[in-house]
């Protein structure tokens, strides 16, 4: 009996870490998606290269990581909006500007091989 409640938990806990990379993966993704683009990120009407889009939001995730536990926690909380002002940030690409939720969004469901799937959340 003992044997099986170890069993259980060990497979909880090892589960529970997959699951927990696989989203800090696509977390990180995102973030070097965003440093890599070569866009214009904006942030309270004031543009900014990806790069320090990209360290902003990094600054931002490494202060509220305990609350997200998904990507899309991540695109909601973090990357969507600042936190101060709460005015929509922006992307813009070449002569192409999406509010960045949009542009996330789009991203993470072009890295998880699917162009509109959407996780269900708990």
């Amino acid at each position: 009996m003992k044997t099986v409640q170890l069993t259980l938990i060990l497979a909880l806990l090892f589960t529970g870490n997959d699951i927990f990379a696989a989203e800090n993966e696509e977390i990180d993704y995102l973030l070097s998606y965003l440093g890599d683009s070569g866009c214009t990120f904006i942030r309270n009407g004031d543009e900014h290269p990806a790069k320090e889009a990209k360290e902003h939001l990094e600054m931002k995730y490494n202060h509220a990581k305990r609350r997200i536990k998904t990507a899309e926690d991540f695109i909601n909380k973090i990357a969507s909006k600042s936190s101060l002002s709460r005015k929509q940030y922006k992307v813009r690409c070449a002569d192409v500007q999406l509010p960045s939720k949009q542009w996330l969004e789009r991203a993470l469901a072009s890295h998880r091989g699917s162009g509109n799937e959407q996780r269900q959340e708990d």
